[in-house]
């Protein structure tokens, strides 16, 4: 038999909750991409029912070469709680760039759905995330088998197999993601249609860009949302670090001020794009995750909001501009457990070069940067004059990483080539398929590479006002905004039709 079973969901929480005493900003979020992943696992503590247990599906390396025949063991979990009819539907999670969490399958809007519609539900872990492990190690030569084609095919070898396994072969499949695994959601529907008869594709970027400075605006947007005064204050207290910097003296201050965890090298244009670029991303994590019920998952930070942050920003009591914007950085700080602030270059490149499955670049920061510099790009740079954070993480930082993680090879023009073919493959903005819904949120900065207007009658999108990263995936709360509750039901609608059409 093609899988086995194993209940070490333990090793799980093992593994998360060891990751939160890690110091470095940049690696606590990763090109939009928190410790964890898209969708955050539990901690232990909140988890107050049995989950389902994991189960394991042998697939193919390398579903393009036949003369390949290396196997490996992918980790997936399924409920069947919901399934009363045989030819009920067939709901299926993708997992993304992080640790599968099961608990997908007892809540959320998807299991809601189940319990509606009859589903029988699966979640499957993506290649070289949390335990489904291809190789022996993340080196160079092992991560060429990381990318978005081979995981629709692991998806859809899947998908056929436990259609025979369960007996689900008359039964329809919708699939679901959130993220990146929106993305792949939509896609499997665009590349394999035969398989799947809708899909969700929630906050899915699905256009690539090399370089993304509408990250930031859609942050500075959301920030606004309190007024003007908070993004005023951090435009303010980012020329003031700027100026502080042209001096030795200054770059003490900063070191002090912002509790760095070695002197800061005011001459080391890395150095200070790292830590430029972690201050940003104090900001950038709290808007994308902006009240969006994760606190079932034991996501950590999720009482700070934009109004905490902002609320900071403009308190004359703390002090000046500068000194608020570490107040905030100390903030989060404390809410991560971490002792100070990393913000050296070579010790960021050095982690994400570690290559061992044991390692904390396994948890998937090597993994997903792999991905942005092979297919997507997605640099949130400061390359934007809309932004108050400066101009100290230009393109040029993000491709060098990509350079010193992976090699020379990794240059901006290949970057490109990757980016382009990316687009070519999935058809971007205009994706030419049917039957998929694309829910996205205002607030969330990922919504500038997403499907936010209607594509075509069976494409449409929800776009959700004042709502952040994938919020419609997460368990509904009494103090949903209207327009949440809306896109919940709008988002039921579709499925219902596509269960009830005739092919």
């Amino acid at each position: 038999m093609p899988y086995a079973s194993s209940a070490s969901l333990c090793l799980i929480f093992t593994v998360v909750l060891g990751l939160t005493n890690c110091s470095h900003a940049s690696l606590r979020f990763l090109r939009g991409r928190p410790k964890g992943g898209m969708l955050v696992a539990p901690a232990a503590e909140h988890v107050n029912q049995k989950l389902p247990e994991a189960h394991w599906f042998t697939q193919r390396l390398d579903h393009f070469d036949d003369s390949n025949t290396k196997t490996w063991q992918q980790r997936f979990f399924y409920n069947d709680a919901f399934h009363t009819k045989p030819d009920g539907p067939v709901f299926v999670m993708i997992g993304g760039e992080g640790t599968a969490n099961p608990i997908w399958l007892t809540v959320g809007d998807m299991m809601k759905n189940a319990e509606d519609f009859g589903a029988f539900t699966f979640l499957l872990e993506h290649r070289f995330y949390g335990e489904s492990r291809p190789t022996s190690d993340m080196s160079d030569s092992s991560l060429k088998y990381l990318n978005s084609e081979q995981a629709l095919a692991d998806l859809a070898t899947f998908c056929q197999e436990m259609a025979l396994k369960f007996n689900l072969t008359n039964s329809k499949w919708i699939s679901f993601g959130g993220s990146y695994p929106g993305s792949l959601s939509a896609w499997y529907r665009l590349k394999y249609p035969h398989l799947v008869q809708g899909a969700v594709a929630s906050s899915a970027p699905v256009f690539a860009t090399v370089n993304f400075p509408q990250y930031m605006d859609v942050v500075t947007a959301s920030l606004e949302t309190t007024g003007q005064d908070c993004v005023r204050n951090i435009d303010n207290a980012t020329k003031t670090m700027q100026a502080l910097l042209t001096t030795e003296e200054g770059a003490k201050q900063l070191t002090e001020l912002f509790e760095l965890c070695e002197p800061l090298d005011k001459d080391n244009v890395n150095d200070v794009a790292t830590f430029a670029n972690d201050l940003s991303g104090n900001f950038a994590g709290v808007v994308q995750y902006n009240k969006d019920n994760r606190a079932f998952e034991g996501a950590i930070g999720t009482n700070i909001t934009i109004r905490t942050l902002c609320g900071i920003m403009n308190d004359e009591g703390i002090g000046a501009p500068l000194a608020r914007y570490a107040k905030v950085n100390s903030l989060m700080l404390h809410t991560y457990h971490e002792q100070c602030l990393d913000s050296n270059y070579k010790n960021f490149i050095a982690a994400l070069q570690n290559t061992s499955w044991s390692s904390s670049a396994s948890e998937g920061g090597r993994q997903w940067m792999y991905q942005t510099c092979t297919e997507f790009g997605f640099y949130q740079t400061s390359d934007s004059e809309k932004q108050p954070f400066g101009d100290l993480f230009p393109l040029k930082y993000s491709i060098q990483q990509c350079m010193d993680i992976y090699g020379a090879q990794f240059n901006e023009e290949n970057i490109r080539s990757g980016v382009t073919q990316t687009n070519t493959n999935y058809g971007g903005y205009g994706i030419a398929a049917s039957k998929i819904v694309f829910p996205n949120g205002s607030i969330d900065p990922w919504h500038a590479l997403g499907i936010t207007k209607d594509v075509s009658a069976t494409e449409q999108a929800v776009f959700i006002e004042g709502t952040a990263h994938c919020a419609n995936m997460y368990p509904a709360n009494p103090s949903d905004p209207p327009q949440l509750v809306e896109a919940r039901h709008q988002i039921q609608q579709h499925i219902m039709m596509w269960l009830q059409a005739d092919s």
